[in-house]
């Protein structure tokens, strides 16, 4: 390969890549865009669900202590009623552990897998 088809191939590539930024620039607004409603949405969900799970439990769990109030089994089902948080409390770090996080900008990533693939081979 002469020198001066070298400098062609590195001025193609150079056009190439500057070509591409703005492309880029265009898709990451509109993946963070997305990502930020899809967020919001998720999390305005969870925030709901929690706080009205969070009061049904807590109102049963009134419930029930409130029925054992003058038996002999106050102090057991009290004990109970917080050992079963415990448990639920446990459960649900597993459950959140387990979880997969979510793919952001997973366009912009393949879009630029594309053009890194594309770039070697103008390279080779």
């Amino acid at each position: 390969m002469s020198m001066r088809s070298k400098v062609t191939t590195w001025r193609n590539v150079g056009r190439f890549c500057v070509e591409r930024a703005t492309d880029y620039g265009e898709l990451l607004g509109v993946e963070l865009e997305e990502t930020k409603k899809c967020l919001v949405r998720e999390l305005s969900a969870l925030v709901a669900l929690a706080v009205a799970a969070l009061f049904t439990l807590s109102f049963a769990c009134i419930a029930i202590i409130a029925t054992a109030w003058r038996t002999p089994y106050f102090l057991p089902v009290v004990w109970g009623v917080a050992a079963l948080w415990l448990v639920v409390s446990v459960v649900s770090l597993l459950f959140v552990r387990a979880q997969k996080p979510g793919r952001s900008l997973h366009l912009l990533q393949g879009e630029l897998r594309s053009d890194l693939d594309t770039l070697k081979e103008a390279l080779k």
